[in-house]
């Protein structure tokens, strides 16, 4: 492989490139997912090509092949400086830098306990299908499902500084739901957490962690007793939220925003740019003296965690925002230098036949000193939400809407009553304004979110946000009309 690197590398300098880097990727995946008792589908695929990036006369060129030969890669490194060169004839920035990185020697890899591709497929199914035989229990379920989904992806980075970097990422992930209906309404429950469930940079044991058998009742018993639940009210009120809820609000209302490729206008088309532009660094107030929020690819387990971005840059932990003021953003080698900073190594790509773009790491909300029992038992009049079901949000990413699968309204410092339909609005710095409450490191997990899309084309990244439950004061709910 070096030999095959090497190649591709010198091919680009000759065909006239400042800078050029190589990645060889090879990619398994494998998904199951049963239904009201059967087994609904089985998947495997798998993918294994390389993607060729350089620089001439300072603007990008990028080609890439299924095929890895030697022969391959000097056609593609070819294409690669053509179309550079191409585009250098309509580029519109200013001279072209990239923030300072020395050659790295390195390799990186999961830790994983449990291989989940060496695990019997009988040995899956009879944890799913338990899972979904437990859930249609209570008759008021019409629809139980359960999933799983695992990935090994292998990686090899050269660059013409001199690095030659080897990583290999497994994720593992799984998930259930239950979903009730009754005079021609419908309602769901899920478990760990809505859509896939909840994922991370770990083995099967992860899977085995989540112990999905043991939830199911519980999930579906929620998901029948929402169909004879009140709606949920109108009004402002404290509103806390539990953990993989608070993961998405963070993803829409934070991760995003921070994006520097978005705040300079060159992600826009699919989901918008940002409010925070560069004037606003080190000088605006985002939330509360109680919010801290760090981009760290460096946490074990976390969905966003590697060794290595896709330009070779090792993995960090930003500081984004510090106890309230906004400081840092996600950045590339290139837009780093921009702003006259290093990159903070969140450069990845959806495969060997993607460019990298600027990816949201782990993005995390700091935990606090309370328990979720004393947040509770500190408002007066609130109502707990939990789960997502639903979000929306504005392309500058400043006004949301979220609804959830379910609510708890609290009345003197007491859950009382199950309430449906619940949703919340607001204006993100208003709303992590208002946040005086955080649950501590004992409720604090990293949510694995495997759907991020960006840019054109698409592609959809693995992601992660570290959250424990906190309070938001005064908070409008109950927006929908049901």
């Amino acid at each position: 492989m070096r030999e095959l690197t090497s190649r591709a590398l010198e091919c680009a300098r000759r065909s006239g490139a400042q800078y050029a880097d190589i990645r060889v990727i090879s990619e398994d995946q494998q998904g199951i997912m049963v239904k009201n008792g059967a087994v609904q589908s089985l998947t495997s695929s798998g993918s294994h090509g390389f993607g060729v990036r350089v620089v001439v006369d300072g603007a990008w060129g990028f080609a890439a092949s299924s095929l890895v030969t030697p022969d391959e890669v000097v056609r593609v490194a070819e294409e690669a400086a053509r179309v550079a060169r191409a585009s250098a004839l309509v580029k519109r920035n200013g001279e072209f830098a990239l923030s300072p990185l020395k050659g790295i020697e390195d390799s990186y890899a999961t830790k994983v306990a449990v291989d989940p591709f060496k695990v019997k497929l009988e040995d899956k199914l009879a944890l799913l299908l338990e899972a979904d035989r437990l859930m249609r229990q209570d008759q008021r379920v019409r629809v139980s499902a359960a999933s799983m989904h695992y990935l090994r992806e292998s990686q090899v980075f050269a660059s013409t500084e001199g690095s030659y970097i080897t990583q290999e990422i497994v994720e593992t992930g799984a998930g259930i739901n239950a979903t009730a209906v009754a005079a021609g309404e419908m309602q769901r429950r899920s478990y760990p957490a809505s859509f896939s469930g909840d994922a991370a940079s770990a083995g099967y044991e992860f899977v085995q962690a989540m112990d999905l058998p043991a939830h199911a009742p519980r999930v579906a018993k929620e998901a029948g007793d929402l169909l004879q639940a009140e709606q949920c009210p109108s009004g402002v009120m404290d509103l806390i939220l539990e953990g993989s809820q608070l993961g998405l609000q963070i993803h829409e209302s934070c991760g995003h925003p921070i994006e520097l490729d978005r705040v300079f206008g060159q992600e826009a088309s699919y989901a918008g740019t940002s409010f925070l532009t560069p004037e606003k660094l080190g000088s605006f107030t985002y939330g509360s003296p109680h919010v801290t929020i760090v981009a760290d690819a460096t946490i074990p387990g976390g969905l966003g965690s590697f060794g290595y971005d896709d330009e070779g840059v090792p993995a960090q932990r930003s500081v984004i925002v510090d106890r309230g003021l906004f400081t840092n953003y996600l950045t590339s080698r290139e837009s780093a230098a921009q702003l006259g900073q290093s990159s903070n190594g969140t450069m990845r790509a959806d495969g060997w036949e993607r460019m990298p773009i600027i990816r949201m790491t782990n993005v995390n909300l700091e935990p606090g000193d309370w328990t979720l029992d004393e947040i509770i038992k500190d408002t007066r009049r609130g109502i707990l939400m939990a789960t997502n079901k639903s979000w929306s949000i504005d392309d500058k990413r400043i006004n949301f809407q979220f609804g959830t699968e379910a609510g708890w309204l609290i009345e003197d410092g007491s859950l009382t009553r199950l309430v449906k339909n619940p949703t919340y609005t607001g204006i993100t710095p208003e709303f992590w304004g208002s946040c005086d409450a955080i649950a501590d490191k004992r409720e604090w997990h990293v949510w694995g979110l495997s759907n991020c899309g960006k840019g054109e084309p698409s592609q959809t990244a693995h992601v992660g946000h570290g959250a424990a439950p906190a309070r938001f004061r005064n908070v409008r709910v109950g927006v929908g009309r049901w």
